[in-house]
């Protein structure tokens, strides 16, 4: 393998020199640099980019894990960190996760290994002292509101927002309003639990534990929840929904099972995809890719920083008033 010794010998010039021109260092003389540019074209070298990130102290990788790739939640995340990363000359290594702790683990390991800069995880299974554990290694970046002085944050508050969703559907005469989420465990799952459960108890209605869907991520989750819906004897009026996708689901679902939206059911999702609007599908608009940009951002920060994103609500017509 040729390596920069051999380029020298070949230009004719110093070893100092060829680094130079391999650097883009400007205190090169024309014909040199044309000189050791005929070297490398004649002699088909390639730099070795581990020398290079040796001793430059960076490999200009970023780990990005997120459990899906397929979802438009994750996908819009990621448009907006591939974005960012690509304007600062940076490059993005994913890791599909499925919510498997060892392939998160993978992600953690090659900070450790100091073979990506920095990670961002766009959502986790691994306890945050787990992850705290490997901020000494490089810069860990969630996408999620947890009190941490180790790892860097962007986030929305999922409760004020759900909450603000819920005094919605209650001003508009809903009692009996339920909500999905894809996995109870997760931080901005449990942020909505909480959020829910304290709406019930200020506004003195019942809890009533049929009116909580999970595991509704994609469309066919619609259906599969609007289904359940029929085997109640006193269904909710209005749901909050995981994403506009399960929502979209219940709306193409509905129709088949002869439930009206919004007069039956109301539903309100959140994302505000492009089918919300096809769908008329009123939704909380969560700023994705901003969020995206920021946790690239933040990953290429020298200090631990927290920022709050904020999101819009949307009326469309999935919901009215309830007589």
């Amino acid at each position: 393998m040729v390596n920069i010794k051999d380029l020298a010998k070949q230009a004719g010039v110093s070893v100092t020199t060829v680094s130079r021109v391999l650097n883009n260092h400007p205190y090169v003389s024309d014909a040199k640099r044309q000189a050791v540019n005929e070297a490398i074209k004649a002699t088909n070298y390639r730099r070795n980019i581990n020398a290079v990130h040796l001793s430059t102290g960076q490999t200009h990788l970023i780990g990005v894990v997120l459990p899906f790739l397929d979802h438009p939640y994750f996908m819009n995340v990621v448009k907006g960190i591939t974005q960012a990363a690509k304007a600062k000359g940076k490059h993005i290594v994913l890791f599909e996760t499925g919510y498997q702790h060892e392939k998160e683990k993978s992600a953690l390991t090659m900070l450790e290994n100091k073979q990506i800069d920095a990670v961002i995880f766009c959502s986790r299974s691994h306890q945050l002292k787990t992850l705290e554990a490997y901020a000494s290694y490089g810069p860990v970046v969630l996408f999620e509101d947890v009190k941490t002085n180790k790892c860097r944050t962007t986030f929305i508050n999922h409760s004020r927002v759900f909450t603000e969703a819920l005094g919605y559907l209650y001003d508009q005469g809903h009692r009996r309003i339920g909500y999905s989420v894809y996995r109870q465990t997760g931080t901005n799952s449990l942020a909505r639990k909480k959020a829910y459960q304290s709406f019930l108890v200020s506004h003195h209605l019942s809890y009533n534990p049929d009116y909580v869907f999970t595991g509704c991520l994609y469309a066919e989750d619609g259906n599969a929840l609007i289904n359940q819906l029929k085997c109640l004897t006193a269904p909710p009026t209005a749901i909050l929904v995981t994403s506009d996708q399960v929502a979209a689901g219940m709306i193409i679902s509905a129709r088949n099972a002869g439930i009206k939206i919004p007069q039956d059911l109301a539903l309100i999702g959140f994302n505000d995809e492009p089918i919300a609007s096809l769908l008329d599908l009123t939704t909380i608009k969560l700023p994705l890719e901003q969020v995206g940009q920021s946790l690239l951002d933040q990953a290429l920060g020298k200090q631990v920083s927290h920022r709050e994103m904020a999101s819009t609500f949307i009326q469309r017509k999935t919901v009215e008033a309830n007589e």
